[in-house]
């Protein structure tokens, strides 16, 4: 078993961690988020949506975001597009690659987006083409890999179909995202067999919730795969709507500290890293997510 030496990870926090927070976050903590993220070594932030404000205004400041930000050459900054029109707005902020989604069950993808699958990439299609020809990046989220909260159980056949569609529309790397949190690590492995029948293991990332406490089992298992790319978010920013009270996205500080002890590099400063999520827990006036951080701040009081 040969363990990546080197992992690279995509902070969602100021996207998937913040969209469906109550209160109204500012578009100056949001970019204050981002520059914390960045100066911690993170080099791959997820930092908003071009999506109508009507269904996420939390995210309708996404411009404003975008044109705050003190770019940096070596960070890389992606949103995420739902259609064509979210899109071509997105195009004016320059983003360095752009994010869109589907899910491996037909059921979500009814509730989630009123459409079936096979609708969901005709929807994408124009979008990507789009991307590519103006030489952005096409990410593709794949939701509810192992399962859903409307149809249970998802087998792996359905995740290599949606990989399939995802790679016939030119999508150019997929995630493979554990929505609800629900997966355990053998089921995780199958899912990422299923979508590596389409994808290079390069082009393949992991994205686990923790709803169960299980998203670290699941990184370690997707690692002694070879995966070496996955979606944290910071202090463990963003619910899972699905799941009352349950935490959302992995904490990035927890998956850092797992990966730092295990000698793999991540060129991220752990404590810098600590200093963004309590920053915006402050913000929020909660705790962090995280229990490395936790665990850290309680250190330091000592």
């Amino acid at each position: 078993m040969t363990l990546p030496s080197r992992v690279k990870l995509v902070d969602v926090g100021p996207r998937d961690g913040l969209q469906n927070e109550k209160q109204a976050v500012p578009a100056a903590v949001k970019i204050e988020l981002v520059h914390r993220l960045q100066a911690a070594g993170l080099k791959e932030i997820e930092v908003t949506s071009f999506v109508s404000p009507k269904w996420v205004p939390q995210m309708a400041d996404n411009a404003e975001v975008m044109a705050g930000i003190q770019r940096r050459s070596d960070v890389r900054y992606s949103v995420l597009t739902p259609n064509l029109q979210g899109f071509q707005s997105a195009v004016n902020s320059k983003p360095d690659e752009i994010v869109v989604f589907a899910a491996a069950s037909e059921a979500f993808s009814q509730k989630n987006i009123n459409c079936s699958i096979e609708e969901s990439i005709q929807r994408f299609a124009p979008v990507v083409e789009a991307a590519r020809a103006a030489g952005i990046y096409v990410r593709g989220a794949m939701s509810c890999v192992v399962g859903c909260p409307y149809e249970g159980d998802v087998a792996p056949v359905q995740v290599s179909r949606l990989a399939q569609l995802m790679k016939s529309i030119g999508v150019q790397h997929v995630g493979v995202a554990d929505t609800i949190g629900v997966g355990t690590p053998l089921k995780i492995q199958a899912a990422m067999e299923a979508t590596l029948k389409h994808y290079d293991l390069n082009d393949v990332s992991g994205h686990f919730h923790d709803t169960y406490g299980q998203a670290l089992s699941n990184t370690l298992a997707s690692l002694q795969m070879g995966v070496w790319q996955f979606d944290t978010s910071v202090a463990g920013l963003g619910g899972c709507p699905y799941a009352k009270g349950a935490t959302g996205n992995v904490a990035t500080e927890d998956v850092v500290y797992m990966l730092h002890g295990m000698g793999i590099d991540t060129g991220i400063d752990l404590d810098k890293l600590v200093d963004a999520g309590a920053y915006i827990s402050d913000f929020l006036q909660r705790k962090s997510g995280s229990r490395v951080a936790t665990a850290i701040l309680n250190k330091r009081l000592v």
